[in-house]
């Protein structure tokens, strides 16, 4: 009778031998076929074409300065808002997911550089035909492991784990941009609404101011000092500012709506600590902007695009790769019998292995139809990086123009308005002595409401060019916890 071992002698010789071949073929090494990456010089001036002046610099931004740009306003409430953005908006979340997909496609590539193994189990019963067989009913019993690994020869599967990492990389570098609009969302929303309350207070100034001017063309009216057209005009010019308003409290509940809306909040959710006015956040007077390579290390759109083009050159040595025969290694150890008492003995075991290879003889020139497809995608790819870079700088030199040239625009505002203001003095002295008509407090009424809120809605995008500045710079996505980063 014979006896029975244990399960881990039945397949020793076999897989032990087994093992062997996949550790020396596992070390040995591929040829990979395709383009290797490099990444791509752009040439770029070393300055930027604007004249840097009225407090900008050459100098890299400290990193601090850039991880955190919005805490040069000084504004508590703009960093709180700021702050619950990053922790509930829903465009952040959706990249982030994103991440968490490329991240595990990137596994799924890898694990195809490893054997697959799977085991199956099974009990059969079983009678044949009386008229094709002897009908007798017998029982089968049987354990297998099958193991099959395609060995990466040519390096197909080295270049799909290479793309797919790439990927990985570029939609990490995609949250990241998608962090750096988000803060500038929220801050240029933020500086709209402080805008926009203080162009409310300029046009309720104005309409008091107006009020009283028709109160008293009205009084000169009755005491038949003025005729009716200086209290028609005073009206008109009374009820044209009073419609401004309305159009402005619209705007207004329109930026915080959105606020909300960029924090993950239902809409109406920030009125409450918005309403209370407050001043416009005022730009700080040193600003490093850097030079224009500086620009491209920061930007997380351009690296996204550098990415993109490196993940694609590797698919093309994924594509090339299927021109070339494929190597397979299979093998299966298993146990069988007729009865479940002697499934483990020695003489139950089974067993095969063996190298397979194939390859693809004729397809029509389908395999090189795709490689040409994927070169043709990765040149798309590098023209892309390139446009990146040249839209980067000229977002750049066209912010820091906008910024400079908005300085200028408003000093000329504030001395139109001072201007208005003794204009609007003297109009109205005259205009009570009876030395003038209506009609130059008329004009010098209306002058006034337009420069005082032009210097309004200057002093706001004065902020918001600078907000829009730092978003062209690339900055803010630091901001990232380090598990994210990496």
């Amino acid at each position: 009778m014979k006896q029975d071992i244990p399960l881990q002698n039945v397949f020793s010789k076999p897989m032990k031998w087994f093992l062997a071949v996949f550790a020396i073929l596992a070390v040995s090494g591929c040829i990979k076929v395709g383009p290797d990456y490099v990444k791509p010089e752009i040439s770029l001036s070393t300055a930027w074409q604007s004249t840097l002046k009225d407090g900008f610099s050459a100098e890299v931004p400290e990193p601090q300065t850039m991880s955190a740009w919005w805490t040069l306003f000084g504004d508590c409430k703009l960093s709180n808002l700021i702050e619950r953005a990053v922790a509930g908006n829903l465009d952040l979340k959706k990249a982030k997911a994103r991440v968490r997909e490329a991240r595990a496609k990137r596994g799924m590539a890898k694990s195809y550089l490893f054997p697959t193994l799977d085991t199956t189990a099974k009990a059969t019963r079983s009678r044949s035909s009386d008229n094709a067989g002897n009908g007798k009913t017998g029982r089968l019993y049987a354990t297998v492991f099958d193991s099959e690994w395609e060995l990466d020869v040519f390096g197909g599967v080295s270049r799909s784990l290479e793309a797919a990492t790439a990927d990985l990389q570029a939609s990490r570098e995609d949250l990241r941009d998608v962090l750096v609009s988000l803060l500038a969302e929220v801050a240029l929303n933020y500086v709209e609404v402080r805008t926009y309350q203080a162009r409310i207070v300029v046009a309720e100034a104005n309409l008091e101011a107006q009020e009283e001017s028709f109160n008293l063309t009205f009084w000169r009216n009755q005491a038949g000092l003025d005729d009716e057209l200086a209290v028609q005009q005073a009206r008109y010019n009374l009820e044209e500012t009073r419609s401004q308003i309305p159009a402005l409290k619209a705007e207004l509940e329109a930026s915080m709506n959105r606020i909300a809306v960029l924090l993950g909040e239902q809409p109406g959710k920030v009125h409450e600590e918005l309403n209370k006015k407050e001043p416009i956040p005022v730009a700080p007077r040193a600003i490093a902007v850097g030079v224009p390579a500086s620009v491209i290390r920061q930007r997380p759109d351009i690296r996204k695009a550098e990415r993109e083009l490196a993940a694609q050159t590797a698919r093309i040595g994924v594509a090339k790769a299927d021109l070339y025969p494929k190597f397979k290694l299979s093998g299966s150890i298993g146990l069988e019998s007729l009865s479940k008492n002697s499934l483990f003995s020695t003489d139950s075991r089974t067993y095969s292995f063996g190298p397979g290879i194939s390859w693809r003889i004729f397809d029509a020139g389908a395999i090189r139809q795709n490689i040409e497809v994927q070169s043709a995608l990765q040149e798309q790819y590098l023209i892309a990086y390139e446009s990146a870079v040249l839209c980067a700088v000229e977002e750049v030199e066209n912010a820091l123009v906008a910024f400079e040239e908005e300085q200028n625009r408003r000093k000329s505002l504030s001395e139109a308005t001072a201007a208005a203001e003794q204009a609007v003095e003297l109009a109205q002295k005259k205009y009570q002595s009876g030395l003038t008509s209506f009609n130059d407090v008329l004009d010098a009424q209306h002058s006034l409401l337009s420069f005082q809120d032009s210097l309004r809605q200057s002093e706001g995008k004065i902020t918001s060019n600078l907000v829009r500045l730092y978003k062209v710079l690339g900055g803010g996505w630091t901001l990232l916890a380090p598990e994210e980063k990496n």
